[in-house]
């Protein structure tokens, strides 16, 4: 071969490892631009081609990035199909809730402004964020703005600006050098752990118990500083209703109250309050500062879907939809909003339903109809914004079967049950309510038996668990009325005798969740 051929194989043969790094490398790297140090870098000698070369400067940077504490190494665990539902929760408060606690949403915008690959958006919030600093906590701007800063580090670290990142850098490694912490690039302050705190509770119920450890973190160094115990109080109240928190049952109302006292004109903190006091059957309370709340201008559009949950607690349906249509007016594509409203159509339904003796005709028949269209409707449309809102799939699957929509109910089960990943509490409802279907709607009592045991072998005892043993209990005395001597029906009131000796001894019946 001559000596022209073996230099030209060589470059062919360079020219494929190239093009083969870069295969894999575009297959393996995430949703940054840059990754670990590796920076795109177009090289005019092989026209078309990306050549990915090392670069020891840009993998400085990251290790120093990798040491703070902000949105990019928080673990937020943002998926894809939740991006768009969170970018309309943010913009609805920093657009509707009027909030003295509004750096936070900022840096969170940026980052998913970040996720969805606009780097230079990122920055425009970022600059927001600044600016609210600057205006609202010009004393202590510096220990504010660490998280911002360290937004803005990584930000430019995608854009491949690493001069601007180092400078972020710089002004961490400066104010952690200033307030003496033992860290370059962390503090150990309670106001990250706040917006970190923050962060998580935007993110979804899957991040709230690390949220409740960030403000409790938060709390141990400042105990009467009204953002933390605000961060802290909303936490609780959503974990206390959910079954997420394993370990000890949370209490919320001490410190719902404890926020309003600290936040008085703060209206979204009262109309917690207010649902709190009538979980706890104090609802003549509770509708006193619901009347605070709507006599309040401030965050009235965001606070209208609260105090809607207030209404249909207490069954005033009308009032509740009219203060959802009110505020789906301004907010139209609003998961919850069209998620509060269905239940509220759902409701409407089910007491006319009631009041017929579940034989409606005529007019009353009509007005299911109508109610059901427009239950399904605005459940539809929570599921198109939010693919992932799991509980408002099985709300649908049941209206499908109130009007006898079997095939359309089904499917969604179908939906559910394929759902990954999925709230405990939610996939244990789906099997009840699945069963129930098999059992009343399909007539097969084996899928039924199959369901209730599931519902009562998942999450934490609950409502759904005593229903579900309450179902297996009457099947087994069924099955055991035609025939005493039925193996599977004396083995099921066997394990649903064991169940009920469990509920007594953990204090008798659980709430309704």
């Amino acid at each position: 071969m001559a000596g022209s051929d073996v230099v030209v194989l060589k470059e062919f043969l360079c020219l494929l490892i190239q093009v083969k790094f870069i295969e894999i490398y575009s297959s393996e790297k995430d949703d940054r631009t840059i990754q670990h140090g590796l920076l795109p870098i177009q090289s005019p000698q092989h026209g078309h081609y990306t050549v990915v070369v090392k670069n020891d400067d840009a993998n400085q940077v990251l290790k120093c990035l990798d040491q703070l504490k902000c949105h990019f190494t928080w673990e937020l665990a943002i998926g894809k199909a939740e991006i768009s539902d969170l970018e309309s929760r943010i913009l609805e408060e920093i657009e509707f809730l009027d909030t003295k606690y509004n750096v936070g949403i900022r840096n969170l915008q940026a980052y998913v402004e970040h996720l969805k690959g606009h780097n230079d958006k990122a920055l425009k919030s970022l600059e927001d964020a600044e600016r609210l600093i600057q205006k609202e906590h010009a004393d202590q701007s510096d220990m504010k703005s660490l998280v911002t800063w360290g937004n803005y580090a990584w930000v430019c670290y995608h854009l491949g600006r690493l001069a601007d990142a180092r400078m972020y850098l710089d002004k961490v490694e400066n104010t952690c050098k200033k307030l003496l912490s033992p860290f370059r690039f962390q503090m150990a302050c309670p106001e990250v752990d706040c917006e970190e705190g923050w962060a998580l509770l935007k993110c979804g119920g899957k991040h709230c118990e690390r949220a409740l450890k960030c403000f409790q973190s938060a709390l141990e160094m400042e105990p009467e500083n009204p953002e933390f115990n605000t961060g802290y109080a909303i936490t609780a109240y959503r974990l206390e209703n959910s079954n997420r928190y394993k370990n000890e049952r949370v209490s919320s109302l001490d410190s719902l109250r404890k926020a309003v006292r600290l936040n008085p004109e703060d209206a979204y903190i009262k109309v917690l309050l207010a649902l709190r006091l009538q979980d706890e059957g104090q609802e003549k309370e509770g509708k006193k500062y619901i009347e605070e709340v709507l006599n309040l201008k401030s965050s009235q559009m965001y606070i209208f879907r609260y105090v809607a949950m207030f209404y249909r607690k207490a069954r005033c349906m009308d009032k509740a939809i009219e203060l959802l249509q009110k505020a789906l007016q301004a907010m139209p594509n609003s998961t919850v909003l069209n998620h509060q409203i269905g239940l509220c159509y759902r409701d409407k339904l089910v007491q006319i339903k009631v009041a017929t003796n579940m034989q409606p005709v005529g007019r009353d028949r009509e007005e299911i109809d109508r109610y059901a269209e427009l239950a399904i409707l605005h459940f539809k449309l929570a599921v198109k914004q939010k693919p992932t809102f799991d509980i408002v799939l099985l709300h649908l699957a049941l209206v499908y079967i109130e009007v006898g929509k079997y095939d359309e109910a089904e499917d969604n089960f179908k939906k559910l049950f394929s759902m990954t990943p999925i709230e405990e509490s939610t996939l244990q409802k789906a099997h009840f309510y699945y069963g129930r279907f098999q059992g009343y709607q399909k007539n097969s009592i084996t899928d039924a038996i199959k369901h209730y045991l599931k519902a009562t072998q998942i999450g934490e005892p609950s409502f759904i668990t005593d229903q579900s043993i309450n179902s297996l209990k009457k099947l087994a005395l069924r099955k055991l009325q035609r025939n005493e001597f039925d193996k599977e029906a004396l083995s099921l009131l066997e394990y649903v005798h064991k169940l009920e000796g469990e509920a007594q001894a953990a204090g008798g019946h659980h709430e309704q969740a």
